[in-house]
């Protein structure tokens, strides 16, 4: 369970591990996700402590039940916040994001699958680890440019690497949702998604 000094309301699970049995996806007062990047999700323990600290309400349950000494609970599997929570102005610099950012795909060569990261300019060459300098990179290309320049490595970039913004971010985050999407929460996953004629 998460503790009280901790903000409940923006602490989502990462790991899959921790969300194989009953994830609840956690909305935003407007109903929309509070993030996709990752996708607003919260163990099943941690909603209902939620409901009972009267935070949120249910919009949709498991068919699942668990028991206390005196009641049984359907577990959640859709919540919304009662208080809107304002979206971040900023993106994390992590290892996760700038993975989502190139779309889980070396910049140099488009490969995917086993993925590292590249600083542009080096830093044994004055290069800093920021937005701006580093990209995802497979381990090939990584080692064939080791600590050259991209015009002495003879690699280019796809695309310049450079700060994403929250919007850019949000809609990176929906092509690669987890490996794991409940049906109860599809209505609420791409509701702003402009319809087809």
């Amino acid at each position: 369970m998460l503790d009280e000094a901790s903000d409940f309301r923006t602490h989502f699970v990462r790991e899959p591990a921790s969300l194989r049995h009953h994830p609840a996806l956690v909305l935003n007062a407007d109903y929309r996700p509070l993030s996709y990047y990752p996708l607003s999700l919260w163990p099943w323990q941690e909603a209902i402590k939620a409901v009972f600290l009267d935070r949120v309400n249910i919009l949709a349950e498991y068919d699942e039940v668990v028991r206390s000494q005196r009641q049984a609970f359907r577990i959640p599997s859709v919540v919304v916040l009662k208080d809107y929570v304002k979206p971040q102005k900023r993106v994390a610099f992590t290892r996760f994001n700038l993975f989502l950012r190139d779309e889980f795909c070396c910049q140099y060569c488009g490969a995917r699958g086993d993925l590292t990261f590249d600083h542009v300019v080096p830093r044994s060459r004055g290069g800093v680890t920021s937005w701006e300098n580093v990209v995802a990179a497979c381990s090939p290309c990584n080692l064939r440019k080791a600590n050259r320049s991209l015009r002495h490595s003879g690699l280019t970039l796809r695309r310049p690497a450079r700060r994403p913004t929250p919007e850019e971010m949000h809609a990176v985050g929906r092509r690669f949702p987890p490996n794991y999407l409940h049906e109860s929460w599809m209505d609420f996953l791409y509701w702003d998604a402009e319809l087809e004629s």
